[in-house]
């Protein structure tokens, strides 16, 4: 797997957005979707086996969580009863689950790795993983509804049409495999951050064991501790800030806390670069 270490925020920029040119399209297009984490220890775990880490239990776990979660939550929700509908609205209001949050922008997933001043002498990361080819993996029934549909990644209408919940989808293939899942537009927060899941395929199946069989797939740009606040400042330049990632109120209570919190100031400009010169 390739680990890139930027060293400022042009590098950074770089590392984001290289090999974006697609010459079919005659368009910059990445083939990758984003995940920003403020502390590079995070990992890629989900929510799900960090509440049942003996993944003999997560099949039954993930089981009784979803069918209370639909049973409690069913007076905030008017999707169909699909599991593909009722697992990112779960997960978008903080169920564990076997989902993983990511993005289609960079830009939204350095906002991730770089919100939390608590962590700002923590080494970040961003996670890069190409949809494109981690497709290549998939079982041939789910690569044939891609193909139909010219698409590169799932709606809860397409799986729908494979596999009508969970245990079907299970029942895919016996080798673990991954596949991206974007959701309806629940609300502007959904639409604002460009989210989107991945989805294992099986609840005991990790991300991290996944990717270390498909090295090729991923990059993780680490972002030293010493890059945030330039990085931080010039997101909030460009307008990539808790009032468009949470749209509403709670958004810009969020947004005017970090922006006006006391920081110590850096003497000298050039102190700026994170390369330590």
């Amino acid at each position: 797997m390739q680990v890139a270490e930027i060293a400022n925020w042009a590098e950074l920029l770089e590392e984001l957005y290289r090999d974006t040119w697609d010459p079919a399209l005659g368009r910059y297009r990445s083939t990758c979707v984003f995940r920003g984490l403020d502390r590079r220890e995070s990992g890629l775990t989900t929510g799900l086996a960090r509440l049942a880490p003996d993944t003999k239990d997560a099949r039954g776990l993930e089981r009784h969580l979803l069918r209370n979660f639909r049973k409690y939550a069913s007076g905030e929700f008017s999707g169909s009863s699909s599991d593909w509908r009722w697992l990112p609205f779960a997960q978008h209001h903080g169920l564990p689950t076997r989902l993983v949050d990511w993005t289609f922008s960079p830009l939204t997933a350095l906002h991730f790795a770089t919100q939390n001043w608590d962590y700002f002498d923590c080494d970040g990361a961003v996670w890069c993983i190409s949809h494109q080819e981690s497709n290549e993996f998939l079982p041939e029934r789910l690569k044939t509804v891609l193909q139909e549909e010219g698409a590169d990644v799932f709606t809860a209408e397409m799986l729908e049409t494979v596999a009508p919940g969970l245990g079907e989808f299970d029942r895919l293939a016996d080798e673990p495999f991954l596949l991206f899942l974007e959701p309806p537009s629940i609300d502007t927060r959904i639409a604002n951050q460009f989210a989107l899941f991945s989805l294992m395929s099986s609840p005991k199946a990790g991300l991290p064991e996944w990717l270390e069989k498909h090295p090729s797939v991923a990059k993780e740009i680490v972002i030293p501790s010493a890059c945030k606040q330039e990085i931080r400042d010039k997101l909030d330049q460009a307008g990539i800030t808790e009032r468009t990632i949470y749209p509403g109120p709670d958004g810009i209570a969020r947004w005017l806390a970090r922006y006006y919190r006391p920081v110590q100031r850096l003497v000298e400009p050039e102190l700026l670069q994170c390369d330590g010169t």
